[in-house]
């Protein structure tokens, strides 16, 4: 029992210091935005890092088919089913 105590002691901070979610994902987004800055500097670094960082992740397919069809009330039959080919491909 003494043992477990002691292993949970010792792995506590690990746990509680470990980074959320939300914390790595905004690190990846960090590293990841840094790596396509590459040589960039001054104004102009600071200007991709501030679009690249603030940029919005893509819709996922469940997102994209919530708003087409919200987009396609008032459609239906063939009108609607090519407006929804469209939405849900992007070019809409």
């Amino acid at each position: 029992m003494k043992k477990v105590l002691a292993m949970l002691l010792l792995l506590a901070p690990l746990y509680y210091s470990a980074p959320t979610f939300a914390q790595n994902s905004q690190q990846s987004k960090m590293t990841e935005c840094n790596r396509q800055a590459g040589s960039k500097k001054g104004d102009e670094r600071k200007a991709f890092m501030k679009e690249c960082l603030s940029a919005k992740k893509p819709m996922s397919q469940q997102e994209k088919m919530k708003a087409c069809n919200k987009e396609a009330t008032g459609k239906k039959g063939d009108e609607r089913k090519a407006f929804m080919k469209e939405c849900l491909s992007g070019k809409h």
